[in-house]
């Protein structure tokens, strides 16, 4: 990466305050692929500019890694020779291809958005927070996701990880433990249900009656057995249940929020504006879960949230995340009048807090933005290399 040199610096000082963003040009693209778990790996991306400086994003989960890195190095070549204010412009160039790839050009996209706003606001000195709107919340409220580091899928096993999340601070902690839900076939599909919610009880016995507990879904059940199982674990007074059954037809996540006792969240996998009206709309859930790499990035998510504000409705961004998507989003977050709660994949790996620079700062499961410019942190390529996929 091209060093920020002296003579870069006192050319930016010379420029008027409005005038270093139009100047900066975007010269380069690096990526980093890190190995988390079989759940998937992170995809981090950095923007090269031709004045030395440099920006973070986070391109991960995306479902298809390789054709991800594919799209990021095409989309970069819209990018290349271009200002950082190029967002919108972008965005509207890359909604045909988002159409036709999927997520994994959704990812591509908003990774490299991220970049930009991380750019912005090393350029104009200020956080990413302040270029959104300004902080309305001085720390951002993450629960403990222990899905995706629970290896044991018993009782035991989601309680034991519950209970670490628990010791390093955090109040409010989610599983999903009707993955490997069977297909077809009645009576297996029961008991796999009531395994499930027998992990949901052991880790609300050990979290305690003042934590918050929240269950994921993850659009295992019809309608049917969706609107069944709220009823069933109406005694864990739950935080919230999410995505009991698939985004479509959102008619059957309105009839399950219209009758559940809890709060239901979800919309993590919808892309853009267009995509969450209907869902907002119809009522689908109480709480919406836009995801900062999923949904277009940064600016989206901030627009998703208005969406959601005017609606009456809270957001807690999904985020299985690295730790830079995890600052992209609480960025976001930070400028809220609707923030309710972020995502915090918990304990995926031992070297998290080294991939980062400042590492992040959690206090009793706080996340602590500071004033540092952009999204305040820089990669350690060393870690990232040692990591590498």
């Amino acid at each position: 990466m091209p060093a920020m040199t002296r003579r870069n610096w006192f050319e930016l000082l010379a420029l008027p305050a409005w005038a270093p963003a139009a100047k900066l040009t975007i010269t380069g693209l690096e990526t980093f692929l890190a190995k988390v778990n079989r759940r998937g790996d992170w995809l981090l991306v950095r923007l090269q500019t031709s004045a030395g400086l440099s920006g973070l994003g986070d391109a991960s989960q995306g479902g298809n890694d390789a054709l991800t890195l594919r799209l990021l190095n095409q989309f970069f070549e819209r990018l290349r020779g271009g200002g950082l204010a190029e967002i919108e412009r972008l965005r509207a160039a890359l909604e045909p291809e988002i159409a036709r790839q999927g997520q994994p050009a959704a990812v591509a996209l908003s990774a490299l958005e991220q970049c930009l706003w991380d750019l912005q606001g090393q350029v104009f000195g200020v956080p990413c927070f302040e270029l959104l709107g300004g902080r309305l919340h001085a720390r951002i409220r993450n629960y403990a996701n222990i899905n995706r580091s629970t290896e044991d899928r018993s009782p035991a096993g989601f309680a034991q990880m519950a209970e670490r999340a628990v010791r390093d601070g955090f109040d409010a902690v989610k599983l999903a433990p009707f993955d490997g839900m069977p297909r077809g076939d009645a009576a297996a599909i029961e008991a796999h249900t009531r395994l499930g919610i027998e992990c949901a009880r052991a880790v609300r016995k050990v979290i305690g009656a003042k934590r918050e507990l929240l269950i994921d879904g993850h659009s295992h059940f019809d309608l049917e057995r969706g609107l069944e199982l709220a009823r069933r674990l109406e005694p864990l007074n739950l935080f919230w249940l999410e995505e009991v059954t698939p985004a479509r037809p959102v008619e059957n996540l309105a009839a399950i929020n219209r009758s559940a006792k809890m709060p239901t969240a979800g919309g993590e996998s919808i892309y853009g504006v267009k995509g969450f009206w209907p869902y907002i709309n119809a009522g689908a859930v109480d709480i919406l879960m836009p995801d900062v790499k999923y949904c277009g990035g940064m600016l989206e998510l901030k627009k998703i949230s208005a969406m959601a504000e005017g609606a009456g409705m809270p957001v807690s961004p999904h985020g299985v995340a690295s730790p830079v998507g995890n600052f992209a989003a609480a960025h976001v977050c930070a400028s809220l009048p609707n923030f309710l709660i972020l995502e915090y994949s918990y304990g995926e790996v031992r070297w998290r807090a080294d991939l980062i620079d400042p590492p992040e700062r959690l206090v009793n499961g706080r996340l602590e933005l500071s004033a540092r410019p952009g999204l305040g942190i820089t990669l350690n390529d060393r870690v990232a290399r040692q990591q590498a996929a």
